[in-house]
């Protein structure tokens, strides 16, 4: 098999659908029909179930897929250490970031980082901390920015904090809380974000909120408390340079501290030794707090 056909293959299979996937590859239906026949003719057996509703692999076609992935994550990997050795940075950054470092803090990093490295490509992927973290152990990405505290055992570089904040349209005092009949409005995280906002609460106020309302998407979230539905807890970083007609409450510990998240990256010692790591966290001193 040619290289082109492992790419084919990985395609089809993230696909699921002849039209996406010949549409991905710039080719027509019929060529790509004809590609694959051709595949699993040489492999002697179905590789994928074609019906109405799209492809589904067989036994025999996961096998097949999860040989081309490694073949085509090998093919990068002895790339990004060829590019390694000339001067200007090329490869792939793969990045894991945490959702809402992802929306709120890394594209203003990423974009100086494509002007100042054209020759790179990244390849980002968002969700949860331990998702992150996941994919780090996996080997699946060179960089993990996660948010909170982790036992991870590699290179651990700290970039920022931020305090988290009572946000809403009306209230201004915690006080308030208590006689509110308006809901709190939550959204779904790891779950150390979920049990450090539940353990200031019960110190705080000693039961539970009266009305809640939980939604998937912290943006959601954010945009349902700016838009006067309902108060929400929500970090700093995703509240800065909001209007002033929006009340931001700090959340202090028993100390009367601010109770604040830490941002990390995270990486294997070897990941840092590739050129377009190392530029991207050099980079990256110029965005973080002075």
């Amino acid at each position: 098999m040619s290289f082109s056909e492992y790419q084919l293959l990985s395609v089809l299979a993230q696909e699921m659908n002849m039209r996406k996937a010949a549409e991905r590859l710039f080719v027509s239906q019929p060529a790509l029909s004809q590609r694959l026949q051709t595949i699993e003719k040489e492999w002697q057996t179905k590789l994928f179930i074609r019906s109405q509703k799209g492809l589904s692999l067989t036994p025999a076609g996961e096998s097949v897929v999860k040989f081309a992935n490694e073949v085509i994550e090998k093919r990068e990997k002895v790339k990004e250490e060829i590019q390694a050795m000339d001067s200007k940075v090329y490869g792939t950054l793969r990045i894991a970031c945490a959702s809402i470092v992802g929306q709120n803090w890394l594209p203003k990093v990423l974009k100086e980082f494509v002007r100042k490295y054209p020759h790179a490509k990244i390849s980002l992927v968002t969700g949860w901390s331990s998702e992150i973290l996941k994919a780090l152990y996996d080997d699946h990405v060179h960089i993990g920015i996660v948010r909170g505290h982790s036992d991870w055992k590699g290179v651990k570089k700290h970039l920022f904090n931020d305090g988290l904040f009572l946000v809403d349209t009306e209230m201004n005092k915690l006080e308030q809380v208590i006689e509110t009949d308006r809901p709190f409005i939550q959204f779904k995280s790891d779950s150390s974000y979920y049990q450090e906002i539940q353990d200031w609460w019960l110190r705080q106020f000693h039961t539970a909120p009266k009305r809640t309302i939980v939604v998937d998407q912290i943006e959601t979230c954010k945009q349902m408390a700016f838009n006067g539905i309902g108060y929400a807890i929500l970090p700093a970083i995703t509240i800065q340079d909001t209007e002033k007609s929006i009340y931001k409450i700090p959340l202090l510990d028993e100390q009367d501290h601010p109770i604040e998240r830490d941002t990390w990256l995270l990486g294997y010692e070897a990941a840092f030794e590739l050129k377009q790591v190392q530029a991207f966290v050099e980079l990256v001193q110029d965005f973080l707090p002075q």
